[in-house]
């Protein structure tokens, strides 16, 4: 192997190492510890609009968040026998994963009262 090749290959381990390194470093909201305090307001600041909500009788606003939609995957016959005219297996979808959602749920008094994280 040459000196350039070498350094090349050595270069692009290095950058996806450091990739995946950025990549763990992500921050984890700790819901537990912004119970009593953070508001349907800072909510829509930090994650946008909700996907669903409700308001009760109460007072109490319940709001969701789709954090992850699932993922699903198309099988045809085309992808397994592009050549074959003939008879073929039928089109199907399958799904991979699950939607995750956030439900945070807002007291009367405007602040976080308890939050869960589903999947659908």
């Amino acid at each position: 192997m040459s000196k350039a090749a070498h350094l090349f290959r050595t270069g692009l381990i290095l950058l996806c190492l450091s990739l995946w390194w950025c990549g763990c470093a992500t921050n984890k909201i700790n819901w537990a510890e912004r119970v009593g305090h953070y508001t349907f307001d800072q909510a829509v600041v930090e994650l946008g609009p909700p996907d669903k909500q409700a308001k009760l009788q109460d007072g109490t606003l319940v709001a969701e968040w789709l954090t992850r939609p699932g993922r699903n995957r198309l099988y045809t016959s085309a992808g397994w026998y592009p050549y074959w005219h003939g008879w073929a297996f039928p089109t199907y979808v399958e799904t991979s994963s699950p939607d995750a959602w956030l439900r945070l749920v807002f007291g009367p008094d405007g602040r976080l009262k308890e939050w869960k994280t589903y999947l659908r």
